[in-house]
């Protein structure tokens, strides 16, 4: 047995665009889910989403995954922080 061998690792085949597809619907499944449960951070809804989620994770690349969760607590915080900025514009346009 040598160090260095000449099989690399197989990687998983691209996504196809039915792939892709299914991903998403199922993200936005679950993440309309999560909506309605008040939860903001997936993983966080103990039983609330069981099925959507195990859909979300079966049909959705693991980095995929990483990215949508991580966006999503991102797109909130930027809407609470663009919320505020209107606030502070409007209170600074009366004074």
């Amino acid at each position: 047995m040598s160090w260095f061998s000449s099989s690399k690792p197989e990687q998983a085949p691209a996504a196809t665009r039915k792939d892709r597809q299914r991903c998403w619907e199922s993200r936005d499944l679950y993440f309309d889910c999560l909506d309605r449960a008040g939860v903001l951070k997936a993983g966080e809804e103990g039983d609330a989403c069981t099925q959507h989620k195990s859909q979300y994770e079966e049909n959705c690349a693991k980095s995929w995954i990483e990215y949508f969760n991580k966006r999503r607590i991102l797109a909130e915080q930027q809407k609470d922080m663009l919320a505020q900025a209107q606030t502070q514009a409007k209170a600074a346009g009366r004074g």
